[in-house]
């Protein structure tokens, strides 16, 4: 059985530029570095908010003010990361950096737009940067082993996840059950099992996600262990019941366990989501896999009465 190890990608705690940096004088006609903090402000509360349209419109104003203002580039970086406008976030960071090449933010900023612009080489090359600057940032350890991920370097990704996982505050609960979790994932694609289902279960320790229990169930199965795999999968259904990959992923289990007529439910169960979700690709292997189920069941049927 083929499991689909879903990644969700967390940028942590990114800590927005609010600092008393000294600016240069205004460049724009009638522009004040005063204004020019005061526009960052409303831009960082806006997008504390999760407005991000208005938060960008605030940087840009605080830019328009003083084009020198490297944190303003910097900040609306991220708020286009955010608003998925990748090309326009590389070009404020990299204005960023030119005007401040020492601000970590920045390059960590940079970092994410590049990784969610599907270039993890160059990421990684900016939490590498970052890291000269801020040796014990976890977030630049964390977020290179995610771009590290991408480039199938799974053994430079856990020594990442390792470096993030000590340098992370160990009260930052939320911050380390993404860690394991994602270090857990660099486990399973090489296949080592057992350190995978140990960081999936310190993530479960800390809190009991559902992805957690997902992949930890995904581990069990690949090990062979199906009992511990069907548990697994039923845990991450109580706490999301509404998740179509593993209402899928336990009814294989439970059709390799013979518990036909729970496969049967929980297949159906799976259509049903990706169709209201409008993944209609995964909808339609889904009820290929049913009719094949189904007709098992059939043909055992049969045999038997026969």
């Amino acid at each position: 059985m083929k499991h689909l190890f879903r990644r969700f990608v967390a940028l942590l705690t990114l800590w927005l530029v609010l600092m008393g940096l000294s600016i240069a004088p205004a460049t724009a006609e009638g522009g004040s570095p005063n204004r020019a903090k005061d526009f960052l402000r409303l831009g960082i509360e806006a997008f504390q908010k999760g407005d991000y349209p208005t938060a960008a419109e605030n940087f840009s104003q605080s830019i328009h003010q003083d084009t020198t203002f490297a944190a303003a580039y910097s900040d609306r970086c991220l708020t286009y990361i955010h608003l998925e406008q990748y090309a326009e976030a590389l070009v404020d960071c990299d204005q960023a950096l030119q005007l401040n090449p020492t601000d970590t933010e920045a390059y960590l900023n940079r970092g994410l737009a590049h990784y969610r612009a599907n270039q993890p080489a160059e990421a990684v090359a900016d939490f590498s940067q970052l890291l000269q600057l801020k040796p014990h940032d976890y977030r630049a350890y964390y977020n290179r082993g995610l771009a590290q991920v991408e480039l199938a370097a799974y053994r430079e990704a856990i020594v990442d996840y390792g470096q993030a996982l000590r340098q992370a505050s160990p009260l930052d609960r939320a911050a380390q059950v993404e860690i394991y979790i994602d270090r857990g994932l660099a486990q399973l694609l090489l296949e080592n099992h057992p350190q995978a289902i140990a960081d999936f279960t310190q993530a479960i320790q800390f809190n009991p996600d559902s992805r957690a229990y997902y992949n930890r169930g995904c581990a069990h199965h690949q090990q062979g262990n199906n009992v511990a795999a069907l548990s697994d999968f039923s845990q991450a259904l109580e706490i999301n019941p509404n998740d179509a990959q593993t209402y899928l992923s336990r009814g294989l289990v439970r059709h390799e366990l013979g518990e036909e007529q729970g496969a049967i439910a929980d297949l159906q169960q799976a259509a049903t989501y990706f169709g209201n979700q409008g993944q209609m690709a995964a909808y339609q292997k889904t009820l290929n896999l049913l009719q094949k189920v189904q007709f098992t069941k059939v043909q055992f049927t049969s045999e038997a009465i026969g």
